[in-house]
């Protein structure tokens, strides 16, 4: 990401992306310009967890490519509301690429998002070793598309700019 400094990153952005932050992989999802869809991107992968560095090139690289003004973090809690290990891990990952790329970062729940993903799969007939190229990256996307249709103000006043379907009262 040579050259690029946090104010560039701020004035890039007209789309939404959110990742599914695991220990070895990432999922990436971004919406469409008009923030209704989410499309799956890729996922990012690495051999260690906290060797973070070529990851968050990456990211730069899809926050630029796609122009991405808000990213949305999934969150994942324990069924109880607690927080574990996990999502503790989320919330430094989430300090790391505020810090990094100077873009808000949502936390967004995202219990029960791999279960929506493994069951967007069974629909799709996508089958054993197959799923595990697929899971975090569809995982992101419903991250992303339960977002944009539950947050569409909070992106407007993020991105600064009128969303189809959001009013300026809701």
């Amino acid at each position: 990401m040579a050259g690029l400094t946090s104010a560039d990153m701020k004035n890039t952005g007209k789309r939404v992306m959110a990742l599914d932050y695991g220990a070895r992989t990432v999922g990436v999802a971004v919406s469409d310009e008009l923030l209704l869809t989410a499309q799956p991107r890729e996922i990012i992968r690495r051999e260690r967890e906290n060797k973070l560095r070529k990851t968050l090139t990456r990211i730069g690289e899809l926050i630029q490519e796609y122009r991405v003004g808000v990213i949305v973090l999934g969150l994942p809690l324990n069924m109880d509301d607690s927080a574990g290990a996990r999502a503790q891990a989320s919330c430094e990952f989430q300090k790391m690429l505020e810090e990094r790329f100077g873009l808000p970062v949502v936390l967004s729940d995202e219990r029960l998002t791999t279960v929506e993903a493994d069951e967007l799969m069974s629909r799709m007939d996508i089958r054993g070793k197959d799923r595990k190229e697929y899971v975090d990256m569809l995982a992101a996307n419903v991250i992303l598309q339960e977002y944009l249709e539950n947050h569409r103000e909070q992106c407007r006043e993020i991105l600064g700019r009128d969303i189809p379907g959001a009013s300026a009262g809701s």
